[in-house]
């Protein structure tokens, strides 16, 4: 960890993202109250995740191309500006929940532009060896910002009101686009489809988009990865949005259980990166990548078990590690073993896979824990998780060749 932080390239990254996050985690707080607010409805709460959520669908593709084909920190400054006047424009409208709702929107579609390219230009910064340190120290930020900074912003929000966390937040994108200015981002090689297809422009970019898929096709690690994340994402999407209903109907917890729970996932996800940073370098095992998803998969079995707080505590833990652990591994090999003219095709490709995995979990889950009961969602949680581990041996050959 030391040594990637002694990269200034690095740290320029690093503390973009942070003070990015802060902003961040005061918005998404006063977000979810001021709509709650306004609506006085848990489905007004879901529009917002709606909300932010389709963009993503629906922008991810484009973005990937738009990250391969532009100078990534021209990309990452200009999603981040783009943020900064959403932002700066929240506080004069927290009267309208539908141009609340748009403001969201608009700073998610931002944000699909700016998340690959920030995971595509981190090998362009350390090297592949440092890339598990890299990740864990972005990612390791962001959990403590969440832990830390929560409680702080609904106290904020409680004594000063929405409009100063949406402040806050235009600010820390403003910061963090002047840390940007002066990333380093050496000369990357020229993809061959960079330029527009003969058969116009808009076939050109499409051409360009479908390129990232089948580079992950073409490829039996990404393809068993890509498989695998969506049968992670089948499982997660219910499990973790279901929790506080797991917490209520299943172990019978107080209201401060679920804050407990919470808790234990967030110092499982502090201590996973520190770890991994002892133990590996190389970043493209296999087994790093699908060893968390077991560990996830046993815990929802065992949640399943129990029915008391203290052992569903503990077990919570071990999912926020196995969560960390995996997810630093997984941007890690992406990153070590993707090309860099596709690479940015390729972890769009990801993204989107896995949101369009979260939502079909949600309505899948909500139902199961309806007809069924919670029980059933972490049982079959588990089995899908355990599913995913199970893909490990088809990722023993590497057949692409950029």
């Amino acid at each position: 960890m030391r040594a990637v932080f002694a990269i200034r390239g690095y740290r320029r990254l690093w503390a973009a993202r942070t003070v990015s996050q802060w902003g961040d985690v005061a918005a998404a707080v006063a977000l979810s109250l001021l709509v709650l607010e306004l609506t006085g409805s848990a489905l007004g709460v879901a529009g917002v995740v709606a909300a932010e959520i389709v963009p993503v669908l629906l922008l991810t593709p484009l973005a990937g191309v738009v990250v391969d084909r532009l100078p990534r920190r021209t990309v990452m400054i200009s999603a981040d500006l783009v943020r900064a006047v959403l932002a700066g424009v929240l506080p004069l409208v927290t009267d309208h929940v539908g141009v609340v709702y748009a403001i969201a929107a608009g700073m998610s579609a931002a944000a699909v532009f700016f998340n690959p390219a920030a995971g595509a230009v981190l090998p362009n910064l350390v090297a592949r060896d440092r890339l598990v340190a890299a990740n864990s120290g972005i990612w390791t930020a962001a959990v403590l910002s969440q832990i830390a900074l929560a409680p702080v912003s609904g106290l904020v929000i409680t004594v000063a009101g929405f409009k100063i966390a949406f402040w806050i937040n235009a600010v820390s994108y403003l910061v963090s686009a002047a840390l940007l200015v002066r990333l380093p981002e050496p000369a990357r090689p020229t993809a061959a489809d960079s330029r527009p297809s003969a058969a116009g422009r808009w076939r050109g970019w499409w051409t360009s988009a479908v390129a990232g898929i089948r580079h992950i096709t073409a490829d039996r690690r990404l393809s068993a990865l890509a498989v695998g994340q969506i049968l992670a994402a089948l499982s997660a999407g219910a499990t973790s949005a279901l929790l506080v209903v797991y917490i209520r109907d299943h172990l019978h917890a107080p209201p401060a259980g679920y804050g407990i729970a919470i808790g234990a996932i967030g110092v499982g996800a502090v201590l996973g990166p520190l770890v991994l940073v002892r133990l590996i370098r190389d970043p493209a095992r296999p087994g790093w990548i699908f060893g968390p998803y077991a560990l996830r998969g046993g815990v929802d079995l065992t949640l399943a078990a129990v029915s008391s707080l203290p052992p569903a505590t503990v077990a919570l833990a071990v999912y926020g590690l196995g969560t960390s652990t995996g997810a630093v591994t997984f941007n890690s090999m992406l990153q070590a073993t993707v090309p860099d003219t596709v690479r940015g095709r390729v972890m769009a490709t990801f993204d989107v896979t896995w949101q369009f995995g979260r939502l079909a979990s949600l309505g899948i889950g909500a139902a199961l824990a309806d007809q069924i009961g919670i029980r059933a969602v972490y049982v079959l949680g588990g089995i899908l998780l355990l599913l995913a581990a199970a893909l490990a041996p088809l990722t023993g050959t590497h057949t692409r060749r950029p």
